[in-house]
């Protein structure tokens, strides 16, 4: 990069590690995106994505389940743009993984009745399209999103040099009963569950590809000895990394 290269935006984005028990440590849910994807091609990472302007909108007030007064340090770092983020985060994550973090009648909602999944299940290729959004859903369907349910973690942003910059929140929420998330075969064309360490030694072996700030996260959770650990972390947690890595210079020409 020169002094006459322009600078790219940063872009606002969320995403959310979504965990789960297994017989060994505990699961996380990750999506591969396609090759042909403009970002991260290729790669397995959390579901999430950019941030939108609606996903700001304080209609979504009358929709939404906290943040609880527990959460009152995650909202302070999030700073005054935290609805977005949360909004932006569970939006995403119906739309790429499948993964409905809301309540209805007052109970996370379960898939465990195959009705209640095809049901919802079918808005996702309309708010994919634009054709709904998030709040119109929550409208129809009488839901209240899990923002109690969903904790802020950390925040990455993508250092200058890349062709696109994110300014990423990464948040961790357990995943509500029976939903198993499925891949949109749109911007994703695979999913999986697997624990951190399975995924770190699956990159290690050069079968699944990873970010580098993806394999950080992985390294960290790896840590935890089971999902009660990690949502208990989550949960306790009053200090938030914010980290800007930086390139190295790029080499002088001729030299």
């Amino acid at each position: 990069m020169t002094l006459t290269d322009p600078v790219q935006p940063i872009r606002p984005a969320a995403t959310i590690v979504v965990v789960r028990e297994a017989s060994e440590s505990y699961e996380i849910f990750m999506l591969k995106r396609t090759s042909k994807a403009s970002f991260a091609g290729g790669m397995y990472v959390f579901p999430g994505g950019r941030v939108d302007s609606d996903d700001h909108l304080h209609k979504y007030d009358a929709y939404r389940h906290g943040p609880s007064e527990a959460q009152a340090a995650q909202v302070a770092a999030l700073g005054d743009e935290w609805r977005g983020f949360w909004i932006a985060a569970i939006r995403e994550t119906f739309e790429e993984a499948g993964l409905l973090l809301a309540y209805k009648d007052k109970e996370l909602i379960s898939f465990a009745d195959d009705a209640v999944h095809e049901h919802y299940d079918r808005y996702r290729v309309p708010l994919h399209k634009g054709e709904v959004s998030l709040l119109d859903i929550c409208e129809r369907e009488s839901l209240k999103l899990a923002v109690d349910h969903v904790h802020f973690y950390n925040r990455f942003v993508t250092p200058i040099g890349r062709p696109r910059r994110f300014d990423t929140r990464f948040f961790i929420a357990s995943a509500p009963e029976k939903q198993r998330g499925k891949h949109d075969e749109k911007e994703t064309v695979d999913s999986i569950w697997l624990t951190p360490q399975e995924a770190l030694e699956r990159n290690s072996a050069g079968e699944f590809d990873l970010m580098n700030v993806t394999r950080m996260q992985l390294t960290w959770l790896a840590d935890y000895v089971n999902k009660q650990a990690v949502i208990d972390m989550a949960e306790e947690r009053r200090d938030f990394l914010v980290r800007r890595p930086v390139l190295p210079p790029a080499p002088i020409r001729g030299a």
